[in-house]
């Protein structure tokens, strides 16, 4: 029989004002490190950081990601830590800066610590890097052997990046329960290839429950640029808990949808979460769920101040041969489509999608 699993990092450290004190975080880890960073978060690292880390007697050095994590840029990095001789990656950043320090950190040997600058997914947390093509297109799933040693979220930092990008973390969260769910009427396997377990269902639904309870107070932190227990709640809702339990548990249809339209060019500047937010109205209605949940996620949806209709994400007109295209690819066998409970049909998803729109259409302001 194949066994449960519950995967999560070594270490979860939540708190304010890490970078001038990463060295402490890392010197168990490593020596040498090849700091991975976004580039507007490069200048704070080398005031920051960098200090901290000559002190301790750590070799280091930040180099700039290109953008996308793609396979030209993982053997790019990969090269930098293999000339240095780096022993530790470091991922300072967004979702894909973290995707491609835990993907350099594994095809190099290296230990890799993941400190996300903005909460807009769950990637941090996961033994997963998502991989793209040169132009965008999601690829595929690089499933790695195991989850960052140490995963350091920033409150302050966090609180201080656009809204939107806490916005998309939210809708990315939002849906772990439901897909935990899923995966588990469906008797299918999460993440690492084990059935989910009770524990990954349990810590979805603690991630929803904080969600549905500090999303108002979370958000109105977040524009005032603050750090309170609503925006720290949510932060270990979005980096830890939606993290670990979707890795523990699975996905399904709402993360389908998302690569489906990540698939096309027109939908590129549509975040993540955002997709995923809609994904998950398209699996509520596969499911005919109870109004009551569809209720309360739209309440979410629209409190983070996340696209609720096609038209919010400024797709004017519907063009049926593209979502034909979205739904060909959500339902292959490379995507998560088969985690839903009951066999769908490509038809019927391109049907939910329609419905999900216009469900969302009733309840726009």
């Amino acid at each position: 029989m194949i066994p449960r699993s519950i995967t999560s990092p070594k270490k979860f450290i939540i708190g304010q004002d890490l970078l001038a004190q990463l060295d402490g975080f890392i010197k168990d880890f490593g020596n040498n490190a090849l700091l991975i960073c976004d580039e507007f978060i490069l200048e704070r690292v080398q005031q920051q950081a960098m200090p901290c880390l000559e002190q301790a007697g750590i070799t280091a050095c930040a180099e700039k990601f290109q953008g996308e994590c793609t396979d030209n840029e993982i053997e790019r990095l990969r090269q930098v830590v293999a000339t240095q001789g780096a022993n530790i990656v470091v991922g300072i950043g967004g979702g894909k800066t973290l995707d491609v320090a835990k993907a350099v950190a594994h095809y190099s040997h290296a230990s890799v610590v993941i400190f996300p600058t903005i909460a807009s997914s769950d990637a941090p947390c996961t033994a997963v890097s998502v991989i793209y093509n040169e132009n965008g297109e999601f690829d595929r799933y690089l499933v790695l052997p195991q989850n960052p040693d140490v995963v350091l979220a920033d409150t302050r930092l966090i609180a201080q990046a656009p809204e939107k990008y806490f916005a998309a973390g939210i809708g990315d969260a939002l849906a772990t329960f439901f897909e935990t769910r899923a995966c588990c009427y469906a008797a299918s396997l999460n993440l690492v290839k084990t059935r989910v377990s009770r524990t990954g269902l349990g810590m979805a639904l603690m991630c929803y429950e904080l969600i549905v309870d500090n999303v108002e107070m979370a958000m109105e932190t977040v524009r005032r640029q603050e750090v309170t227990p609503a925006l720290e709640e949510m932060v270990e809702a979005i980096v830890y808990l939606s993290g670990v339990a979707a890795e523990s548990g699975g996905i399904a249809c709402a993360h389908a949808i998302c690569n489906g339209m990540s698939s096309l060019e027109k939908f590129n500047h549509i975040q993540h979460g955002e997709k995923v937010a809609f994904g998950l109205l398209v699996q509520l209605v596969l499911e005919k769920a109870d109004i009551e949940e569809i209720e309360n996620v739209i309440y979410v949806i629209k409190t983070a101040g996340l696209p609720l209709t096609l038209a919010d994400f400024g797709i004017d007109e519907f063009v049926e041969s593209d979502w034909r295209e979205v739904v060909d690819i959500a339902c292959s066998p490379a995507n998560s489509m088969g985690n839903m409970p009951v066999k769908v049909s490509a038809n019927q998803v391109y049907q939910a999608i329609i419905e999900a729109n216009k469900l969302a259409q009733r309840y726009h302001d």
